[in-house]
């Protein structure tokens, strides 16, 4: 069974505003496995959230072969709140690109034997936090 833990984080410079995406997936060791940093046009900061582990999960679905997935867990920590709780059913999906953008991590997601959401502080999250930085950077 494998095991990965997804930092994630996505922001605007405005809301909407110039947007980024990054994430770092690490193994049950620690180590990183791979890591993104994509700019997304303007798009708002809840909407680079969502994109920050969509994006993750997908990068996954290339590095854990089709016929372990559902042997993986996955723990997603992230330092939205509004993500974290929309994905853990504690919060209705209001918006309807956020609810286009839900629908499409849920669906990726089924694809591996558990899924945890888990709101870290920014401070906990600064891998993921300087990769979307550095995304809205290039933009810019």
């Amino acid at each position: 069974m494998f095991h990965f833990t997804i930092h994630a984080d996505g922001g605007a410079r405005g809301n909407p505003g110039p947007a980024g995406a990054g994430a770092m997936i690490r193994d049950e060791l620690g180590n990183a496995v791979a890591s993104f940093s994509k700019f997304l046009g303007t798009r708002t900061n809840n909407f680079a959230e969502y994109k920050a582990v969509i994006l993750a999960f997908e990068a996954l679905t290339k590095i854990v072969p089709a016929a372990k997935r559902a042997g993986t867990s996955i723990i997603v920590k992230m330092d939205s709140e509004l993500v974290v709780k929309q994905m853990r059913g504690e919060y209705k999906v209001k918006n309807a690109t956020l609810k286009e953008q839900s629908a499409r991590l849920k669906q990726i997601a089924s694809a591996f034997k558990s899924v945890s959401f888990i709101h870290v502080p920014r401070e906990e999250n600064s891998d993921a936090d300087f990769l979307a930085n550095e995304a809205m950077d290039r933009g810019a």
